[in-house]
Formats: C-alpha cells, structure tokens, sequence
C-alpha cells in the first residue's frame, strides 16, 4: 500500500497571486485569449495559487496560427542579422530581469534557486549562441555535369514554427523552440505547459521592446487535449517541435500525419550509466549521483539506472547509497538544497508506486524508498534500488524521480546488452579509463548522445537527439538549426 502524500485540496490553497492575478494569450503582439475558463498555477512548494492563466482553447490557437501566418511573409524577408539582432535584444532585457525570472522559474516548479539561475542564463547563452549564426549558416554550389550550368541549394524557412514545452525546463526548452525558429525565417506559436506558464509570460512582455514584430512569436497555454491537439491537427504550421513524454509524442506524431507537417519530437528516456572496473569510483558516484538529484530526478536525459562491472560492485553501491542518503532536499530558497519536492502529486504517486511494485518483484530498497512528508511540497526521498531485474519495470520504464536500480554484469558485452535493452535511446554514460573501451562505447551505444566519464547534460553547441522512442529530430548546434530549414535546388545554365 502507498503512504499517501497530504494533499492539499483545492478549496483550502492559499491564492498569493504573487505574479499577475490573470494573464491572458499572449498574441499578434498583444493579450487576449477566446478562453473563458482559468487554469490556477500552484507553487508546488507550499500549494500557494500563484497566477491564473487562460484554459485555452482551439479558438485561441486559430487566432495565434493566423497571426504567425500573417507575420510569416515580412519575418522571412528580413535579413538573418536583422533577425539575429532581435535575438541579443532579448537576450540583454532577459539580463536585466534574471533574478526575477530565476525566482519565477523557482516557484512555479519547485526547483533550488541556483539550479533556476542556471536555467536562465543557459536561456540568455542560447539566444546569443544562434544570434551568432546569422552571417554563418550557408547554402551551397554543386557542379553540375554540363559546364555551362551551376547547381545552387538554396536555404530556406520552413514557414510556421509550433514549439510545445515542458514543465520541467520551461524557460530553456521555450528558447530552444523559438531561438532556431526566429533566426532561420521562421514565425512562432509556442505552447507552455499550464503547470509552469508564468516564466513563460514573462518573457513575452519583454518581446515588444526586444523589437519583435507583431505574430512573430506567439505565446499561448492550456491542456494538450484542447488547445495543444488543436495546434498540432492545423494544416498551418511547417514544423512541430515538441518536448515531453513519448505517448503525448506518438499522438503528436499521428495527428501531424494527415497534413504530413514535419516532427522534431525529444521525447523520454532511460539513460543507462555503465560502471567499470578500471574506472575513479568517485568520479563516477558523484557524477551518477549529480545526474539523478538534479530536478530531484525529473530530466529526461539524466541517470535512470546504473550498471557496475562485480568486481567493484560492493564498493560503487555502498558509496552511492552514502551519497543518495547525504542528499539535501529542502523547499525552493532552503540554502544549500540539492533538491526539492516533485511537480505535483500525479508524479509523487507515478514514483512512489514503481518502487512499490519493484519491491513486489523481489528488488530491495537500499536507502530511500518513501514518500517525504517532512516538509509541503510533493517530495520523495533519493532512493537506490539493487536486485532488480533487467525484465522490471523499474529497470525498463522511465521514472521521471530521485530513484536509481543498479544492476552488475561480467564484462563489456553483457553490459552493451543490457544497456541498449531499452525502448528508449537519448543517452548514454560509460566510466572508464581505457581509451579501447571508450571506442567501443562510441560505436556500440544505441543512444542519441553518450557522455564519458562525466554527468548527463547537453552542450548548446552539440546536437540533443535521442533514437527509438526518444525522438525524431534533435535540437542544438547547426544540426538544430537546419531543422527549420528546407533545401530548394537551383539549376541555372547559361
């Protein structure tokens, strides 16, 4: 049976409204919304209402798919360094308001205060990062077989950009919707989640002054079941990138069939961390440990489940567990958390009852393993798990939480098996010291990316893309560029 959490019922949460008491959609340059109905945004910390936001509606998406519609023309005619010109514009006046967005970002997600600072200043990084793009992106000249003709492959914007957002990385994964999108020619409707909207809003009222024009970039929120299938089912948009679980991915994917649009889908993940023998121990405890508290383990590219070669197996777990167990978990400004609680209580019960039935299965619990109600908030305790089955749900499906099965193996071979024996493909990690070993993992690893002796997280300029049911596309770097891009050959004979 599961230790229930104590929710807290709607009727008796604070409303703060510490942000605007209702924000409506943010549209062709202005704030209106076609919606009657509110969504109340919870911190999920202290169940305060912070804000209200539109429940929006398939009216609201035809009004913000018309607007970027409109703008798409004039947009796509400026030139890329006038467009890249609005990026930094953004990127200074995002500056200027960091610690309010941080602590934004802080209390509609129940994320550490640092780890919110550095999710804005990778949003302010990444809009300067493309900004720099736009005298580098290039077509290119092809020789033809008649010399008395050139062969050109222009690029070109797709045309209308859909972006839908997480909660978990809102303001990050918006700027990565938007920032390839504007600099290639590209207008915007980006859909934020309702459980994290208000970081999202903010920003919107910074994008007349950063000199975006009117239905260049739509902000617009409300439930995936209205507004969100609205969005995805129009024959309007080019492109839809979307982040978030790979089930919401698959409808996504079948709804954009019909006007065969064009999916950049990062979708979940269950990133295998391999342990070897000749590996620093340290390293590799503090990394995995790292990867797993980070948004109390709710990243879809971090550590989901470790697999250590035996014959250090008793020394790796033994510090792990240490390490899980000396795990700080506090509210949003406790000083020197590593964590928090989790989302909302749909995702506290999700955790709690995989490890439950783990446990059923003969999996032992090794630090952890409960519910936290120490303190408000949606918390579960850091947990590591051993005697689990490859076969287990806990070892197969994503956990989206502060949880951690670690298995052993033999030698190289078993543990590329049992690592790629995953629906899921986004990343990948491999502690070693041997330079033969780490080829191999270059080329036997079934992932989108693989991290060497390091913790999981994406460089800007790298390439973010997972295999399998991890997605279809990718984001970052010039590879994430060309995404929003299409190729028109030109053949010119003199």
């Amino acid at each position: 049976m599961l230790l229930r959490p104590n929710i807290v019922p709607s009727s008796s949460k604070t409303k703060i409204l510490r942000y605007a008491s209702s924000y409506t959609q943010f549209i062709n340059g202005d704030w209106t919304s076609a919606a009657a109905d509110v969504i109340e945004v919870e911190n999920p910390s202290t169940h305060e209402i912070l804000a209200h936001v539109p429940k929006g509606t398939p009216g609201d998406a035809e009004l913000a798919l018309s607007a970027a519609k409109e703008a798409q023309v004039s947009w796509e005619a400026k030139a890329a360094c006038e467009r890249g010109q609005v990026l930094k514009n953004l990127a200074n006046l995002m500056a200027e308001k960091k610690d309010f967005l941080a602590k934004t970002l802080s209390d509609e997600q129940a994320k550490v205060l640092p780890l919110a600072k550095v999710e804005v200043d990778a949003s302010i990084e990444y809009l300067n990062y493309y900004a720099g793009f736009a005298r580098i992106y290039e077509g290119e000249i092809i020789q033809s077989d008649d010399p008395m003709e050139q062969i050109y492959l222009h690029r070109i914007p797709l045309g209308v950009s859909v972006g839908i957002c997480p909660w978990n990385f809102p303001l990050f994964v918006m700027m990565r919707k938007i920032t390839p999108a504007l600099l290639t020619g590209c207008t915007v409707v980006v859909k934020v989640s309702e459980y994290t909207p208000i970081s999202s809003f903010e920003i919107a009222k910074l994008f007349n002054d950063a000199g975006v024009p009117n239905g260049v970039i739509n902000v617009v929120t409300g439930e995936g079941d209205s507004i969100g299938q609205a969005l995805v089912e129009s024959d309007v948009p080019a492109i839809i990138s979307m982040t978030g679980s790979t089930a919401v991915g698959q409808k996504i994917m079948k709804a954009a069939s019909s006007n065969l649009t064009k999916v950049n889908l990062e979708l979940g993940g269950k990133a295998p961390v391999v342990v070897m023998d000749d590996c620093d121990i340290d390293l590799a405890v503090e990394a995995t440990w790292a990867s797993r508290v980070i948004y109390s383990g709710q990243v879809c590219n971090c550590a989901e489940r470790v697999y250590v070669q035996n014959s250090i197996a008793d020394e790796f777990i033994d510090k792990l567990v240490k390490k899980m167990a000396s795990t700080k978990v506090g509210m949003p400004e406790t000083e020197g958390a590593d964590m928090c609680g989790l989302i909302n209580p749909t995702q506290l019960e999700k955790v709690a009852g995989m490890v439950e039935r783990a446990k059923q299965s003969g999996a032992e619990v090794c630090t952890g393993g409960s519910i936290n109600q120490s303190m408000p908030g949606y918390h579960y305790e850091p947990t590591v798990i051993v005697n689990a089955k490859q076969s287990d749900e806990i070892v197969q499906k994503e956990v989206f939480g502060p949880v951690l099965p670690v298995l052993q193996f033999n030698d190289l071979d078993e543990a590329f098996a049992l690592a790629n024996d995953s629906e899921y493909g986004l990343t990948s990690s491999i502690f070693t010291q041997n330079a033969a070993t780490v080829h191999r993992a270059m080329k036997e690893f079934k992932f989108g990316e693989t991290y060497i002796n390091r913790n999981h997280f994406e460089a800007i300029q790298g390439f973010h893309a997972g295999l399998r049911k991890s997605g279809i596309g990718g984001t970052d770097g010039k590879h994430g560029l060309y995404e929003y891009l299409g190729t028109r050959a030109i053949y010119w004979k003199n």
